[in-house]
């Protein structure tokens, strides 16, 4: 359990709290590309870290993230005209650049400099992987963009998606990493002559190829045996069920800091699958979605399965809200969770919203008794609570934001013998001690034995 303090702390995002202030040294995805998909276009409100923002494309195809305020007299630059290059305020012309800058200022005299003086806040924005990211910390830490291996393939590999969350933003990355869970609450109940894993094929839970076998182990061992590894941008996360009398059945996710987690279901040649949270207000976030496949292009079916809901992804409607939420109770069918399904409700990304948005806003962590398949929601609380109090206490900078490449890893499934700790499990499966897949790394020096 966490204390009230400490519950605080790793929830609360606003500007000036720790939280808040770490999340800021990182690039953050605030909007899918394909949301301000034309130059001079209509503009988006954003908000994001609390903070109500808009954004724009202008006409050579730049993002601007600014303030919405025109400092004139206050009006809503929302309302106002994406053209040649800026936002133009309808109330009296004042027009702004995707910097901040008022480059237009057509009320004051002639000869004037006024305009010089005059800017809007805005933040640096980059577009990577079909997403449009934000860095909203001091611009002397500004880092690089973080090397996800999903935003260095070309599209035709990759599928992007988001969906709203009613709930604090850490309650759905703990989801995420719990990977405990998936023996309960996305597995179905067969029938008599049935079989799961084609059950849960047709319920697009988890990859086309899905094996039985990998089905039957978690479903025979609901308490896997945990490691937790820590490496330059995160954690490396291995949940271990048993496979037989001399083999472990590994499930293997990432946390990659602050607010990124890879799911753990993959074996070689099937498709990856990553999340990325970004808080709205303490009591709501945006879900960033990615499946990607670094050996091909996806297909138009599986394409079609993300837009339909399969693993991460959710059936939204047009505002990126979930068709199946809060307000219809996730259109759970109790016929369905009594002969069927566990929960009775259809999608994965609906099953973790339903039980995620049950806790309430913000979940009282000061009630929990955690057990010990809950060692990951404990390193990872510890992990971000290290770092936001070292940046607020003693202006101690995170690392991970420099460590760019170190993103570039995977996540997955292996079969391994009982005796092989989780480095040497994926060095099996990836070739590396922490999933490394990307260029290679000029300061790596760490070499782990087989």
């Amino acid at each position: 359990m966490l204390s009230n303090e400490d519950n605080q702390t790793l929830t609360h995002t606003a500007a000036g709290t720790p939280m808040g202030e770490l999340l800021r040294r990182f690039w953050l995805p605030v909007l899918l590309s394909e949301e301000l998909d034309v130059p001079d276009g209509t503009q988006k409100r954003v908000t994001v870290l609390g903070e109500d923002l808009l954004a724009f494309r202008d006409t050579s195809g730049r993002v601007g993230l600014v303030e919405p305020v025109c400092p004139h007299r206050g009006a809503n630059l929302y309302y106002g005209r994406n053209e040649e290059g800026g936002l133009r305020c309808v109330f009296h012309g004042w027009k702004f650049d995707v910097d901040g800058n008022c480059v237009d200022l057509p009320t004051a005299p002639c000869n004037s400099n006024y305009k010089d003086r005059i800017k809007i806040k805005s933040y640096p924005t980059q577009e990577s992987g079909g997403f449009i990211w934000a860095y909203m910390g001091p611009a002397e830490k500004q880092p690089e963009l973080p090397k996800m291996e999903f935003t260095l393939l070309p599209a035709s590999h990759v599928f992007v998606s988001k969906k709203w969350q009613d709930c604090n933003w850490v309650q759905c990355v703990e989801g995420a990493i719990d990977t405990a869970h998936f023996s309960f609450l996305h597995m179905v109940i067969p029938k008599e002559g049935e079989d799961a894993a084609t059950l849960l094929q047709h319920a697009a839970i988890g990859s086309q190829s899905v094996k039985n076998d990998r089905i039957r182990w978690v479903q025979e061992d609901p308490r896997p045996k945990f490691e937790i590894n820590e490496f330059p941008a995160g954690l490396t996360i291995g949940g271990a069920r048993l496979a037989g009398e001399r083999e472990l059945y590994w499930r293997i996710a990432q946390f990659l800091a602050p607010n990124h987690a890879l799911v753990p279901s993959a074996f070689p040649g099937e498709n990856y699958h990553g999340q990325t949270w970004v808080p709205a207000s303490e009591t709501s976030c945006w879900i960033y979605n990615y499946t990607w496949n670094p050996d091909r292009p996806l297909t138009e079916e599986e394409r079609e399965a993300c837009r339909k809901g399969l693993t991460v992804h959710a059936e939204v409607d047009e505002n990126y809200h979930p068709l199946r939420g809060p307000h219809n109770d996730y259109l759970l069918d109790r016929v369905a969770q009594r002969e069927g399904s566990f929960t009775g409700i259809q999608g994965v990304s609906e099953q973790d919203a339903a039980v995620q948005n049950s806790m309430g806003g913000i979940v009282d962590r000061s009630r929990e008794h955690l057990g010990a398949t809950d060692i990951g929601l404990v390193k990872f609380r510890q992990y971000m609570l290290k770092r936001a109090r070292a940046l607020a206490s003693e202006g101690v900078e995170p690392t991970e934001p420099g460590c760019a490449a170190h993103y570039a890893v995977r996540s997955g499934g292996w079969v391994a013998d009982v005796d092989k700790k989780l480095e040497q499990v994926m060095l099996e499966r990836f070739g590396h001690p922490y999933g490394y897949v990307g260029a290679p790394l000029e300061d790596e020096t760490k070499e782990v034995q087989a």
